[in-house]
């Protein structure tokens, strides 16, 4: 279950008329989906839920949704054939995939067909609720609040994706501002090159996990050569981004 602790370190998300974000939990699971939808409302989300294809149609025809959350095997049709339903009166809403453990395929299938990320089962309610936010924010169905991330003296800014620390423009391509960003959402958190192949590339790179050593050590060079380092590497386990030393 979602802790306390969970959800108060998430961003607070509304619309920007300060209603709840809704989320549409599918999966033919109900303990999972209760497990799910309780985490959410207790970060203030509105949640519905179905548990087959064609009852997640309706329910998404009603309920509006700002994002969903799509097991891949469902009765009635599969979760791919929901989303394509759906996409054709919600064409923006993003979509989590629910995958079984190590199906590839599953994933791939998820992604081809516009889903715009995928958990493997079991998983973290925690690690869902974290990508669901990103997902929203990523949208721009929430309030423009949380446009700006900022870790101590560096300021990024998603709408604009404009860098600086201590006021310097810091000038990065497509790729070190995504995985720039995705440090910076999780400050003080140390993540793996697995979470950062998958969150920042998409896929998996069959072992070269060194593509991740090689834009960490470009990110390190804009924005930590000179200056006290605030990007760390914590051996064997991953990476962490946190303020210099005497910042907050």
């Amino acid at each position: 279950m979602a802790s306390p602790h969970t959800t108060n370190r998430l961003p607070a998300l509304t619309h920007p008329d300060g209603t709840p974000i809704r989320a549409l939990v599918v999966d033919d699971e109900p303990s999972l989906s209760e497990l799910m939808s309780m985490g959410l409302r207790m970060a203030g989300w509105s949640v519905a839920v179905a548990e087959d294809g064609p009852s997640a149609v309706n329910q998404a025809r009603d309920f509006r949704p700002d994002v969903l959350v799509l097991d891949v095997m469902l009765p009635g049709f599969d979760g791919v054939e929901v989303l394509g339903k759906i996409r054709s009166f919600l064409p923006e809403v993003p979509a989590l995939f629910l995958t079984a453990k190590d199906a590839v395929e599953d994933r791939i299938t998820g992604l081809a067909a516009g889903g715009d990320d995928y958990v493997a089962k079991p998983f973290s309610v925690e690690e869902v609720m974290l990508r669901l936010h990103r997902l929203v924010q990523r949208s721009g169905a929430s309030a423009q609040d949380d446009a700006e991330l900022v870790v101590g003296d560096l300021v990024l800014n998603i709408d604009t994706r404009e860098v600086t620390r201590g006021g310097e423009d810091i000038p990065l391509t497509a790729t070190q501002f995504d995985l720039l960003r995705y440090l910076m959402e999780n400050p003080r958190r140390v993540v793996s090159k697995a979470q950062i192949l998958d969150r920042v590339w998409q896929y998996d790179f069959g072992g070269q996990a060194n593509i991740v050593e090689l834009y960490i050590s470009y990110l390190r060079k804009k924005i930590d050569v000179g200056r006290v380092p605030m990007i760390h590497t914590v051996r064997g386990v991953g990476y962490v981004i946190k303020p210099a030393s005497g910042e907050r």
